[in-house]
This record gives C-alpha cells, sequence and structure tokens, in this order.
C-alpha cells in the first residue's frame, strides 16, 4: 500500500451512501457532493500499521443539510468501477461543511489511520 495511489473519500451517509460489507470498489461508493477525493501523502506500511500524512480537502462547498459523517479509503486504479475498497471510518463526530477547507487529521497513536 506504500506503493500504491491510496485515496480518501468523504462520506455522507444520511442521504448519499449507505455502508454495505458487499460493496468492493469506489463505484458503489458517492463521495460528498463537490469534493475531490484526497490522495494520501506520505503513506507508510509498518508492522501491519498503514499511515500517512494528514489530508486536506479544500474549500468545502456546502451541500444543503447534508455532513460528512464517514470517510472511505480506496487503491485508485483510475476508475471506480475497479479501485478497491479498503477501509470505512465513522465514529466521529459529523462535519458541517461552510465553505472552508476540512482537514483529516490522522491518530497519531498505535493504530494510525488502520491496523491489521
Amino acid at each position: 500500500m506504500d506503493t500504491d495511489t491510496i485515496k480518501v473519500a468523504l462520506v455522507n451517509v444520511s442521504t448519499d451512501y449507505t455502508y454495505s460489507a458487499a460493496h468492493q470498489y469506489k463505484s458503489s461508493v458517492t463521495s460528498y457532493s463537490g469534493t475531490t477525493d484526497q490522495t494520501l501523502t506520505s503513506p507508510t506500511v509498518a508492522l501491519g500499521v498503514f499511515d500517512a500524512a494528514d489530508s486536506t480537502f479544500t474549500s468545502v462547498a456546502i451541500s444543503g443539510a447534508k455532513t460528512v459523517q464517514a470517510l472511505v479509503v480506496y487503491k485508485d486504479t483510475g476508475s471506480a468501477a475497479t479501485s478497491p475498497l479498503i477501509a470505512y471510518i465513522d465514529g466521529f463526530t459529523a462535519i458541517t461543511p461552510n465553505g472552508g477547507n476540512i482537514t483529516v487529521t490522522w491518530d497519531n497513536g498505535a493504530a494510525k489511520i488502520f491496523a491489521l
């Protein structure tokens, strides 16, 4: 994973996307309206733990009353139909976009982005 193009997408689960363990590819996931999925920079894998530099989504547009409620990490192959999903991350306080930046600060503890 540290040599692949790994991206993260902001997701609204109230109206745009419902998690399913059956989903395999990015084509099953609707990113938050008006955002560009971000490429994770400085990815590392050590002892089964994946990490990367923090990610910043710039000028996240307001899309009605929608909030950002989850993140989806995936390997970008250049086609959403073949880009495998890696992780679905939720459990944080929903973020209400206001037209500004949203910075995803990955955990600096032992688990980082995720641990296997």
